[in-house]
């Protein structure tokens, strides 16, 4: 799980998200709103991203702050769930 949000919130390619569908989500405008862990046991995701999946949440009042941020200064919105993992990542890894 830590890995998982430290790929999606910390990884980037020319300082945006590397992975394209939380490209997609933050630019336009949500936020990176809680990794879920087996959430999608199919054969496909259990291939792709090891049962993980993300939820993106849109607050109507705030997505338009949240693109721009993201797209001017590549600051990435997260609730407290992303943040705390990406966190002990950063405390742990030894990569």
């Amino acid at each position: 799980m830590r890995l998982c949000a430290w790929y999606l919130y910390g990884e980037k390619h020319r300082g945006y998200a590397l992975n394209p569908v939380a490209n997609f989500h933050l630019q336009n405008g949500s936020v990176m709103w809680r990794i879920n862990w087996m959430a999608d046991t199919s054969p496909r995701g259990i291939g792709a991203s090891c049962g993980m999946m993300v939820n993106y949440r849109y607050f109507l009042e705030d997505s338009a702050r949240n693109s721009a941020a993201y797209l001017g200064t590549q600051q990435i919105q997260a609730s407290e769930q992303v943040l705390s993992l990406v966190s002990q990542f950063q405390q742990n890894s030894k990569l």
